[in-house]
């Protein structure tokens, strides 16, 4: 059935883009079971006992507003009326998404919230995204005003970040571990060999991206930054808001705490293990800076050579955007350039021309489907770049159209054929210049020749930004939507975890008095039959008032069979209630 997003009852949500909407899935939260509350309960209660100790105040006053409740994993709709009253809002989506994306719903202001919560055998970490981490963690934070502009900010910078072919390949490596290992029927062996695909492709990376290390940036402070003083610094990264384990290690001595600032972009992170040292920000304010120098470093901001190489590097589609204003988007697959200066621009695909990310009429990916290519740079004896030319200065320079014209450029490139349109954008920039029976030479190597076709030759003296993706993805995009290849898988329960979900569900309707406490002793003899299950037990200690009956269950508790981390939690659990 279609998604109607005005159903979402939020207009954050009502303005996303199609080529957004594609991610969007259905909470189906019915399909939470009594064991899924469960674990949002026993997350929140432990960690709102310890985070009113050491998270930022912005999170446990954002925790208010945003309406996220101790007892129940929050419904997406009922999320997006209180978000929207702060100016934003929120859907779920299936696990990772490629970074670009995920990027692009924070500058729409929309928060992306993963489906599914982590089973409880994962309940202190998981390395999949999940609804604990992204509505406990990510979602009280930007009730901040400062905060959540940053990460409005952060979303419209990082959306436009170049990847690197390698980028992606490790995107989905990582999407599939995380798939995997949060999937109770997966082998060991099969986890242990994603773990090692992913080692081998982050071997062979070579450079970071702009795309890895605006990542990092993300990861050391939206997922895993801290803020204030150097020596006592607070908590407000989702990743560590999250973590019952890692909200508390995180402060301890032997993780080292750095000043946040622009080197972190070259410092990767390992999703699969904790983190050996964290970045301490003094302000939400300084985390804007430090991304506005980033920024500045990107072909984004800086366009030129260097940008169009990264755009070619990456293999993906790009957007180059002339001095003029004309913005092309395709994959780049070539650049001839001299002394640092582009010469000379191609792309390999089907290619679309734009100008203020609209695209123009004529110009799309079917008209320029085998790729476009087009000269940079300033007419030979000319004293102003040809975009700024009048009527009266083209025609100075015999430049009309109906008639033969002859360019040549400062570079060596000429263009000769018949003007058969001057295109020109609402300020009176002059952006395509189109002929026929037209042919291309740079120095001895042809360009273009007439039986090509029609010749549209992009207008601008320099680059002056490239930047990953199309420059109108509504339209560019909507012929080739991208979808992840591998979707989280959906557990199928047995016999035997079908009736641990009833005893939780009984435990529930006591609790919240729908069922008599009488029952919890009944409910107790049949949880002896699941061994390792100790989260019902502990669900059972807080709302009896069965002196023997408590007293048994504790000395059930502390002689579980179980792990070291199990037994950390039940001693954490019993510690709360006491």
């Amino acid at each position: 059935m279609k998604t109607d997003f005005n159903d979402f009852g939020n207009p954050q949500v009502a303005k996303l883009p199609a080529h957004l909407r594609q991610f969007v899935v259905s909470q189906d939260y019915d399909n939470y079971t009594p064991v899924d509350h469960a674990v949002w309960r026993y997350v929140m209660r432990k960690n709102l006992a310890y985070l009113s100790k050491v998270a930022d105040a912005s999170y446990l006053k954002g925790l208010e507003k945003t309406g996220i409740t101790i007892d129940s994993i929050p419904n997406i709709k009922d999320m997006n009326t209180i978000l929207g009253k702060i100016g934003w809002g929120c859907v779920c989506v299936d696990g990772f998404l490629p970074p670009s994306s995920f990027m692009e719903f924070q500058a729409y202001k929309v928060l992306v919230i993963a489906a599914d919560i982590r089973q409880i055998e994962h309940i202190e970490y998981t390395p999949a995204p999940d609804i604990l981490h992204e509505a406990a963690g990510h979602a009280p934070i930007i009730a901040d005003p400062t905060y959540a502009e940053y990460l409005r900010l952060f979303g419209e910078i990082g959306s436009k970040a170049i990847s690197s072919a390698q980028d992606f390949e490790l995107y989905e490596a990582i999407r599939h571990l995380s798939i995997i290992k949060e999937d109770p029927n997966t082998e060991e062996k099969e986890i242990v060999q994603a773990e090692k695909d992913i080692e081998l492709i982050q071997s062979n990376m070579g450079q970071p991206s702009e795309m890895a290390q605006i990542r990092n940036l993300h990861w050391w402070t939206v997922e895993y930054g801290l803020i204030g003083d150097l020596n006592q610094p607070k908590i407000y990264g989702a990743g560590l808001l999250s973590s019952i384990g890692e909200s508390e290690s995180c402060l301890k001595e032997e993780v080292k705490k750095l000043s946040y600032s622009i080197e972190a972009a070259q410092q990767a992170f390992d999703i699969t293990e904790p983190q050996p040292q964290l970045y301490v920000t003094p302000s939400y304010t300084h985390l804007t800076q430090v991304l506005e120098e980033f920024a500045n470093t990107m072909a984004l901001r800086k366009g030129g050579l260097e940008g169009l190489e990264k755009a070619i590097a990456s293999n993906n589609t790009c957007t180059v955007e002339y001095s003029s204003g004309l913005q092309v988007s395709g994959i780049f697959n070539n650049v001839i350039a001299d002394n640092d200066q582009i010469v000379y621009v191609s792309t390999s695909s089907p290619t679309a021309l734009a100008w203020q990310n609209k695209e123009l009429v004529g110009h799309d990916k079917s008209y320029h489907a085998h790729g476009f290519s087009s000269p940079v740079g300033r007419l030979k004896n000319t004293s102003m770049p040809l975009e700024n030319m009048c009527v009266d200065e083209l025609m100075s320079l015999e430049i009309e159209a109906g008639k033969q014209v002859a360019l040549e450029f400062e570079s060596g490139v000429n263009v000769q054929g018949k003007l058969i349109n001057v295109s020109k954008n609402r300020k009176g920039l002059n952006m395509i210049l189109s002929f026929e029976d037209c042919r291309v030479n740079y120095n001895d190597e042809v360009l273009f020749q007439p039986e090509w076709g029609t010749y549209d030759m992009a207008v601008g003296e320099s680059i002056v930004s490239v930047f990953s993706g199309a420059a109108d993805m509504a339209v560019f995009s909507k012929d080739n939507l991208f979808v992840p290849s591998e979707l989280t898988h959906k557990i199928q329960y047995g016999e035997k975890r079908l009736e641990l979900h009833k005893l939780y569900q009984k435990i529930r309707d006591i609790r919240e008095g729908n069922a008599d406490k009488q029952e919890l002793a009944g409910v107790w003899q049949e949880l002896l039959k699941h061994p390792k299950d100790w989260l019902a037990a502990v669900e059972i200690l807080e709302i009896s008032s069965d002196d023997s009956l408590n007293a048994e269950i504790k000395t059930h508790l502390y002689n579980a069979d179980g792990d070291e981390v199990t037994k950390g939690l039940i001693i954490d659990s019993l510690s709360l209630i006491e």
